[in-house]
Protein backbone atom coordinates (compact mmCIF):
# COMPACT_ATOMS: atom_id res chain seq x y z
CA UNK A 1 0.00 0.00 0.00
CA UNK A 2 1.42 3.37 -1.05
CA UNK A 3 0.76 6.59 0.84
CA UNK A 4 0.35 10.25 -0.13
CA UNK A 5 -0.08 13.21 2.22
CA UNK A 6 -1.64 16.43 0.94
CA UNK A 7 -1.79 19.74 2.78
CA UNK A 8 -4.84 21.80 1.93
CA UNK A 9 -6.37 18.53 0.74
CA UNK A 10 -9.95 19.04 1.90
CA UNK A 11 -11.02 21.29 -1.01
CA UNK A 12 -9.89 22.77 -4.32
CA UNK A 13 -6.80 21.47 -6.08
CA UNK A 14 -5.67 19.49 -3.04
CA UNK A 15 -8.92 17.53 -3.00
CA UNK A 16 -8.70 16.95 -6.76
CA UNK A 17 -5.21 15.48 -6.24
CA UNK A 18 -6.50 13.28 -3.43
CA UNK A 19 -9.30 12.02 -5.68
CA UNK A 20 -6.78 10.80 -8.27
CA UNK A 21 -4.84 8.88 -5.64
CA UNK A 22 -8.09 7.51 -4.17
CA UNK A 23 -9.01 6.02 -7.55
CA UNK A 24 -5.57 4.39 -7.60
CA UNK A 25 -6.29 2.76 -4.25
CA UNK A 26 -3.60 4.63 -2.30
CA UNK A 27 -3.72 5.46 1.38
CA UNK A 28 -4.26 9.20 1.72
CA UNK A 29 -3.42 11.65 4.50
CA UNK A 30 -5.28 14.96 4.33
CA UNK A 31 -4.07 17.93 6.38
CA UNK A 32 -6.29 21.01 6.66
CA UNK A 33 -7.87 23.17 9.36
CA UNK A 34 -11.62 22.68 8.97
CA UNK A 35 -12.97 19.58 10.72
CA UNK A 36 -16.22 19.64 8.77
CA UNK A 37 -14.52 19.62 5.37
CA UNK A 38 -11.97 17.03 6.51
CA UNK A 39 -14.77 14.63 7.45
CA UNK A 40 -16.54 15.24 4.14
CA UNK A 41 -13.30 14.72 2.19
CA UNK A 42 -12.55 11.46 4.00
CA UNK A 43 -15.97 10.05 3.14
CA UNK A 44 -15.66 11.09 -0.49
CA UNK A 45 -12.18 9.59 -0.86
CA UNK A 46 -13.19 6.30 0.73
CA UNK A 47 -16.13 6.10 -1.67
CA UNK A 48 -13.72 6.59 -4.59
CA UNK A 49 -11.58 3.63 -3.50
CA UNK A 50 -8.87 4.97 -1.20
CA UNK A 51 -7.26 2.11 0.73
CA UNK A 52 -7.39 4.20 3.90
CA UNK A 53 -7.79 7.86 4.78
CA UNK A 54 -6.24 9.73 7.70
CA UNK A 55 -7.46 13.28 8.35
CA UNK A 56 -5.58 15.71 10.57
CA UNK A 57 -6.64 19.20 11.56
CA UNK A 58 -3.50 21.36 11.57
CA UNK A 59 -2.34 24.84 10.58
CA UNK A 60 0.56 24.50 8.13
CA UNK A 61 1.91 27.86 9.31
CA UNK A 62 2.89 26.13 12.58
CA UNK A 63 5.88 23.81 12.09
CA UNK A 64 5.14 21.81 15.23
CA UNK A 65 1.57 21.13 14.08
CA UNK A 66 2.82 19.91 10.70
CA UNK A 67 5.34 17.59 12.36
CA UNK A 68 2.63 16.16 14.60
CA UNK A 69 0.34 15.74 11.60
CA UNK A 70 3.04 13.85 9.69
CA UNK A 71 3.54 11.55 12.69
CA UNK A 72 -0.18 10.81 12.83
CA UNK A 73 -0.34 10.09 9.12
CA UNK A 74 2.55 7.64 9.30
CA UNK A 75 1.13 5.97 12.40
CA UNK A 76 -2.20 5.40 10.66
CA UNK A 77 -1.09 4.82 7.09
CA UNK A 78 2.56 3.76 7.06
CA UNK A 79 5.60 5.33 5.40
CA UNK A 80 4.91 8.40 3.26
CA UNK A 81 5.78 7.95 -0.43
CA UNK A 82 4.50 11.30 -1.79
CA UNK A 83 3.93 14.64 -0.06
CA UNK A 84 2.08 17.49 -1.76
CA UNK A 85 2.24 21.06 -0.37
CA UNK A 86 -0.93 22.74 -1.59
CA UNK A 87 -2.30 24.79 1.34
CA UNK A 88 -2.89 28.43 0.46
CA UNK A 89 -4.70 31.62 1.33
CA UNK A 90 -4.63 35.13 -0.09
CA UNK A 91 -5.88 38.69 0.32
CA UNK A 92 -7.16 40.81 -2.57
CA UNK A 93 -6.14 44.37 -1.79
CA UNK A 94 -3.62 47.06 -2.72
CA UNK A 95 -0.46 46.62 -0.67
CA UNK A 96 -0.99 49.64 1.60
CA UNK A 97 -4.53 48.52 2.39
CA UNK A 98 -3.30 45.23 3.84
CA UNK A 99 -2.35 45.10 7.49
CA UNK A 100 1.03 43.74 8.56
CA UNK A 101 -0.79 40.82 10.21
CA UNK A 102 -2.62 39.95 6.98
CA UNK A 103 0.55 40.08 4.90
CA UNK A 104 2.41 37.93 7.40
CA UNK A 105 -0.41 35.39 7.56
CA UNK A 106 -0.45 34.87 3.80
CA UNK A 107 3.33 34.49 3.82
CA UNK A 108 3.26 31.99 6.66
CA UNK A 109 0.58 29.80 5.09
CA UNK A 110 1.69 29.87 1.45
CA UNK A 111 5.47 30.01 1.83
CA UNK A 112 6.30 28.72 5.29
CA UNK A 113 3.50 26.17 5.00
CA UNK A 114 5.38 24.63 2.06
CA UNK A 115 8.67 24.88 3.96
CA UNK A 116 7.17 23.18 7.02
CA UNK A 117 5.58 20.46 4.92
CA UNK A 118 8.79 19.83 2.98
CA UNK A 119 10.77 19.59 6.21
CA UNK A 120 8.34 17.07 7.71
CA UNK A 121 8.34 14.98 4.54
CA UNK A 122 12.10 15.06 4.02
CA UNK A 123 12.85 14.05 7.60
CA UNK A 124 10.85 10.88 7.03
CA UNK A 125 11.99 10.17 3.47
CA UNK A 126 15.71 10.81 3.95
CA UNK A 127 16.46 7.70 6.08
CA UNK A 128 14.67 5.52 3.50
CA UNK A 129 16.32 7.37 0.57
CA UNK A 130 13.08 7.43 -1.41
CA UNK A 131 10.05 9.64 -1.93
CA UNK A 132 8.61 12.53 -3.91
CA UNK A 133 7.72 16.03 -2.71
CA UNK A 134 5.66 18.43 -4.84
CA UNK A 135 5.32 22.14 -4.12
CA UNK A 136 2.28 23.66 -5.80
CA UNK A 137 3.37 26.92 -7.35
CA UNK A 138 1.94 29.42 -9.82
CA UNK A 139 2.78 31.34 -12.94
CA UNK A 140 2.86 34.23 -10.45
CA UNK A 141 6.10 32.76 -9.11
CA UNK A 142 7.73 34.14 -12.28
CA UNK A 143 5.81 37.35 -12.88
CA UNK A 144 3.59 38.89 -10.22
CA UNK A 145 0.31 40.76 -10.52
CA UNK A 146 -1.10 43.71 -8.58
CA UNK A 147 -3.62 43.29 -5.73
CA UNK A 148 -2.02 40.04 -4.50
CA UNK A 149 1.42 41.19 -3.38
CA UNK A 150 1.63 38.84 -0.39
CA UNK A 151 0.59 35.76 -2.36
CA UNK A 152 2.91 36.53 -5.27
CA UNK A 153 5.81 37.20 -2.91
CA UNK A 154 5.19 33.88 -1.18
CA UNK A 155 5.17 31.97 -4.47
CA UNK A 156 8.44 33.64 -5.52
CA UNK A 157 9.91 32.61 -2.16
CA UNK A 158 8.64 29.07 -2.58
CA UNK A 159 10.43 28.84 -5.92
CA UNK A 160 13.72 30.08 -4.43
CA UNK A 161 13.44 27.68 -1.51
CA UNK A 162 12.67 24.75 -3.81
CA UNK A 163 15.65 25.45 -6.06
CA UNK A 164 18.03 25.80 -3.10
CA UNK A 165 16.86 22.58 -1.48
CA UNK A 166 16.98 20.70 -4.77
CA UNK A 167 20.68 21.58 -5.06
CA UNK A 168 21.24 20.22 -1.54
CA UNK A 169 19.56 16.94 -2.49
CA UNK A 170 21.80 16.67 -5.54
CA UNK A 171 24.87 17.42 -3.41
CA UNK A 172 23.91 14.74 -0.89
CA UNK A 173 23.08 12.29 -3.70
CA UNK A 174 19.62 11.68 -2.26
CA UNK A 175 17.24 10.04 -4.75
CA UNK A 176 14.25 12.05 -3.50
CA UNK A 177 12.46 14.11 -6.12
CA UNK A 178 11.48 17.71 -5.38
CA UNK A 179 9.10 19.15 -7.95
CA UNK A 180 7.34 22.47 -8.43
CA UNK A 181 4.20 22.75 -10.53
CA UNK A 182 3.41 26.26 -11.79
CA UNK A 183 -0.33 26.76 -12.23
CA UNK A 184 -2.64 29.17 -14.10
CA UNK A 185 -6.00 30.47 -12.87
CA UNK A 186 -7.99 27.51 -11.56
CA UNK A 187 -11.69 27.13 -10.79
CA UNK A 188 -11.51 26.45 -7.04
CA UNK A 189 -13.51 27.68 -4.02
CA UNK A 190 -10.70 30.03 -2.98
CA UNK A 191 -12.44 32.91 -4.75
CA UNK A 192 -15.40 32.52 -2.40
CA UNK A 193 -13.35 32.51 0.80
CA UNK A 194 -10.34 34.74 0.09
CA UNK A 195 -10.29 37.99 2.07
CA UNK A 196 -11.28 40.75 -0.32
CA UNK A 197 -11.09 44.56 -0.14
CA UNK A 198 -11.99 45.16 -3.77
CA UNK A 199 -15.32 46.55 -4.90
CA UNK A 200 -16.20 43.38 -6.81
CA UNK A 201 -15.94 39.68 -6.00
CA UNK A 202 -12.63 38.12 -7.06
CA UNK A 203 -12.25 35.78 -9.99
CA UNK A 204 -9.37 33.92 -11.66
CA UNK A 205 -7.84 35.73 -14.63
CA UNK A 206 -8.73 33.99 -17.89
CA UNK A 207 -8.15 31.43 -19.19
CA UNK A 208 -9.53 29.40 -16.27
CA UNK A 209 -8.86 25.68 -15.85
CA UNK A 210 -10.65 23.00 -13.87
CA UNK A 211 -8.85 21.72 -10.75
CA UNK A 212 -8.44 18.30 -12.34
CA UNK A 213 -6.07 19.83 -14.93
CA UNK A 214 -3.81 21.03 -12.13
CA UNK A 215 -4.21 17.79 -10.19
CA UNK A 216 -3.13 15.62 -13.10
CA UNK A 217 0.02 17.70 -13.54
CA UNK A 218 0.85 17.46 -9.82
CA UNK A 219 0.47 13.69 -9.86
CA UNK A 220 2.54 13.48 -13.05
CA UNK A 221 5.34 15.47 -11.40
CA UNK A 222 5.36 13.08 -8.44
CA UNK A 223 5.14 9.95 -10.61
CA UNK A 224 7.99 10.95 -12.89
CA UNK A 225 10.13 12.94 -10.45
CA UNK A 226 9.99 15.99 -12.70
CA UNK A 227 11.86 19.13 -11.74
CA UNK A 228 9.22 21.62 -12.85
CA UNK A 229 5.98 21.69 -14.82
CA UNK A 230 4.18 24.67 -16.37
CA UNK A 231 0.42 24.20 -16.68
CA UNK A 232 -1.67 26.21 -19.14
CA UNK A 233 -0.59 28.53 -21.92
CA UNK A 234 -0.99 31.60 -19.70
CA UNK A 235 1.57 30.22 -17.22
CA UNK A 236 4.05 29.65 -20.03
CA UNK A 237 3.39 33.18 -21.28
CA UNK A 238 4.22 34.62 -17.86
CA UNK A 239 7.40 32.55 -17.64
CA UNK A 240 8.67 33.46 -21.11
CA UNK A 241 7.52 37.07 -20.90
CA UNK A 242 9.34 37.55 -17.60
CA UNK A 243 12.58 36.57 -19.34
CA UNK A 244 12.43 38.83 -22.39
CA UNK A 245 10.06 41.70 -21.54
CA UNK A 246 9.41 42.06 -17.80
CA UNK A 247 8.81 45.81 -18.00
CA UNK A 248 6.32 45.35 -20.81
CA UNK A 249 4.46 42.73 -18.79
CA UNK A 250 4.31 45.10 -15.82
CA UNK A 251 2.62 47.72 -17.97
CA UNK A 252 0.13 45.15 -19.22
CA UNK A 253 -0.62 44.11 -15.62
CA UNK A 254 -1.01 47.71 -14.49
CA UNK A 255 -3.50 48.38 -17.30
CA UNK A 256 -5.56 45.19 -17.18
CA UNK A 257 -5.00 42.96 -14.15
CA UNK A 258 -7.23 45.05 -11.88
CA UNK A 259 -10.27 44.26 -14.02
CA UNK A 260 -9.14 40.72 -14.83
CA UNK A 261 -9.26 39.73 -11.15
CA UNK A 262 -12.72 41.18 -10.46
CA UNK A 263 -16.04 39.75 -11.56
CA UNK A 264 -19.16 41.77 -12.33
CA UNK A 265 -20.65 40.88 -8.93
CA UNK A 266 -20.29 43.55 -6.27
CA UNK A 267 -18.68 42.55 -2.97
CA UNK A 268 -20.97 43.14 -0.02
CA UNK A 269 -18.33 42.42 2.63
CA UNK A 270 -20.50 39.99 4.61
CA UNK A 271 -19.10 36.60 3.64
CA UNK A 272 -16.56 34.86 5.90
CA UNK A 273 -12.99 34.35 4.74
CA UNK A 274 -10.40 31.71 5.58
CA UNK A 275 -7.40 33.88 6.41
CA UNK A 276 -7.19 33.23 10.14
CA UNK A 277 -9.83 30.50 10.52
CA UNK A 278 -11.36 27.98 8.14
CA UNK A 279 -14.43 29.10 6.21
CA UNK A 280 -17.54 27.08 7.05
CA UNK A 281 -19.29 24.60 4.77
CA UNK A 282 -18.43 21.88 2.25
CA UNK A 283 -16.77 23.32 -0.82
CA UNK A 284 -15.46 20.41 -2.90
CA UNK A 285 -12.83 20.77 -5.59
CA UNK A 286 -14.68 23.16 -7.92
CA UNK A 287 -15.50 26.83 -7.56
CA UNK A 288 -18.30 28.80 -9.20
CA UNK A 289 -16.69 29.11 -12.65
CA UNK A 290 -17.57 25.73 -14.17
CA UNK A 291 -19.27 27.44 -17.10
CA UNK A 292 -16.00 28.87 -18.40
CA UNK A 293 -13.33 26.56 -17.01
CA UNK A 294 -11.33 24.37 -19.38
CA UNK A 295 -11.05 20.63 -18.77
CA UNK A 296 -7.70 20.33 -20.58
CA UNK A 297 -4.58 22.45 -20.73
CA UNK A 298 -1.04 22.57 -22.05
CA UNK A 299 1.55 20.98 -19.74
CA UNK A 300 5.22 21.70 -20.43
CA UNK A 301 8.20 20.52 -18.40
CA UNK A 302 11.34 22.53 -17.77
CA UNK A 303 13.25 19.79 -19.60
CA UNK A 304 11.15 20.36 -22.71
CA UNK A 305 11.87 24.08 -22.50
CA UNK A 306 15.61 23.42 -22.27
CA UNK A 307 16.07 20.96 -25.09
CA UNK A 308 13.02 19.22 -26.48
CA UNK A 309 9.90 20.60 -28.05
CA UNK A 310 10.96 24.23 -27.58
CA UNK A 311 14.64 23.80 -28.51
CA UNK A 312 16.47 26.40 -30.51
CA UNK A 313 16.87 30.10 -30.02
CA UNK A 314 14.91 31.03 -33.13
CA UNK A 315 11.90 28.90 -32.18
CA UNK A 316 11.95 30.19 -28.61
CA UNK A 317 12.03 33.77 -29.85
CA UNK A 318 9.04 33.14 -32.11
CA UNK A 319 7.15 31.51 -29.26
CA UNK A 320 7.81 34.40 -26.91
CA UNK A 321 6.57 36.84 -29.53
CA UNK A 322 3.43 34.80 -30.05
CA UNK A 323 2.82 34.55 -26.32
CA UNK A 324 3.15 38.27 -25.76
CA UNK A 325 0.90 38.93 -28.71
CA UNK A 326 -1.69 36.56 -27.25
CA UNK A 327 -1.60 38.48 -23.98
CA UNK A 328 -2.50 41.66 -25.82
CA UNK A 329 -5.23 40.02 -27.90
CA UNK A 330 -6.99 38.21 -25.02
CA UNK A 331 -9.82 40.59 -24.07
CA UNK A 332 -11.09 38.53 -21.13
CA UNK A 333 -7.76 38.29 -19.43
CA UNK A 334 -5.13 40.91 -20.19
CA UNK A 335 -6.39 43.68 -22.42
CA UNK A 336 -4.91 47.12 -22.37
CA UNK A 337 -7.87 48.88 -20.78
CA UNK A 338 -7.78 51.48 -18.03
CA UNK A 339 -8.05 50.12 -14.47
CA UNK A 340 -11.21 50.66 -12.45
CA UNK A 341 -11.29 54.14 -10.90
CA UNK A 342 -11.55 52.55 -7.45
CA UNK A 343 -10.25 49.13 -6.52
CA UNK A 344 -11.11 48.79 -2.87
CA UNK A 345 -13.99 49.07 -0.46
CA UNK A 346 -13.69 51.62 2.30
Amino acid sequence: MRTVVITGGSAGIGLAVAEIYARRGWAIGVIARGEERLEAAAQALENLGAAKVAIVSADVADASEVEAAADRCEQQLGSIDVWVNDAMTTVYAPFLEMSAEEFERVTRVVYLGAVNGTRAALRRMRPRRTGAIVNVGSGLAYHAIPLQSAYCGAKFAMRGFTEALRAELVHDQLPISLSMVQLPGVNTPQFDWARNRLEHKPQPAAPVYQPEVAARAIVKAADEGLRELFVGKSTLQLFLGSIVAPGFLERIMAASAYDAQQSAEEEDGTRPDNLFAPAPGHHGAHGRFDDRARARGLVVSSKMLRGGTFAGGALLTLLIGACLGALLRRPAALTLTPPRPRTSRR
